[in-house]
């Protein structure tokens, strides 16, 4: 997911990264927040599944050709992130074997998402959008890449940093019927944005990289992070729950929405 800006955001999370390299764009929302004067810095993020256990299909895990030899190089580049249209995107992830969080080929894959989020930069990234079909979401949003944001839009999102964050097997529910409507983005959907309804509470559990249970509640920004995240590990992106019309390119972010469109913010 990407971070953004504006009282719209592109998950990842729009990134503000895009923002920081196309002053143009936006910065991180889920990827790049909007800001109307941001200087560029490439440390601005843009917001924005045992053999059979996890591969889904021989398809999709011949497309990531660096999951097979894993553990067979001492030097590998990090995994380009996948982009829409791509099966992996659209198929259900599958669960990763308990028994198999601690291997090396599990330990690989998350140190890779934990780079590639951080380099593209995001606040969010899923296995499938790294090519590999497990349910693996990692995501963290720093006070950097919060600093980005005009302040009325951070109170507007509820943005919070938190440390990084890596959910195996996460199983999410909201906590609350409270919702709120902001612009997402997306790493897979590079370069546009559309307005989503979130959950504004969710509770997540799951599995840490050490395999030990844990259980996080989260709210405003984090929730939909989460939500985002999760999302993939199902085979949906964010322009499947969009709100019809809003979507647009970066560049046209800050252009009012159509008549009849639902206002932004908090429902």
């Amino acid at each position: 997911m990407e971070a953004i800006h504006r009282f719209s955001f592109r998950l990842f999370p729009i990134s503000l990264a895009e923002r920081c390299r196309k002053p143009s764009l936006l910065a991180p929302n889920f990827r790049k927040l909007i800001h109307r004067t941001i200087s560029s810095s490439p440390n601005i993020p843009k917001f924005i599944p045992a053999p059979k256990t996890y591969g889904s299909s021989s398809t999709s895990i011949a497309k990531a050709g660096w999951f097979l030899g894993l553990g067979e190089q001492k030097k590998m580049s990090l995994p380009s992130i996948v982009k829409a249209g791509d099966p992996v995107l659209h198929e259900p992830a599958r669960e990763v074997d308990p028994k198999e969080i601690g291997s090396e080929k599990i330990q690989k894959i998350i140190d890779d998402m934990v780079l590639t989020m951080r380099k593209a930069p995001g606040v969010g990234l899923a296995a499938p959008q790294i090519g590999i079909p497990l349910r693996i979401i990692v995501l963290e949003d720093t006070k950097e890449y919060i600093s980005y944001a005009p302040k009325e839009e951070i109170k507007a999102q509820d943005r919070r940093p938190f440390d990084l964050l890596v959910i195996i097997n996460p199983k999410l529910k909201s906590k609350s019927n409270k919702t709120a409507l902001f612009f997402e983005g997306c790493l897979s959907v590079d370069g546009f944005r559309a307005v989503v309804e979130r959950y504004l509470d969710v509770e997540i559990a799951g599995f840490d990289r050490n395999g030990n249970p844990i259980k996080v509640d989260a709210s405003g920004w984090q929730a939909r992070i989460l939500q985002h995240e999760c999302d993939h590990l199902d085979g949906t992106l964010y322009v499947d729950k969009m709100v019809p019309r809003t979507f647009r390119t970066a560049e046209n972010l800050t252009l009012p929405l159509a008549e009849g469109c639902p206002k932004l913010g908090v429902r």
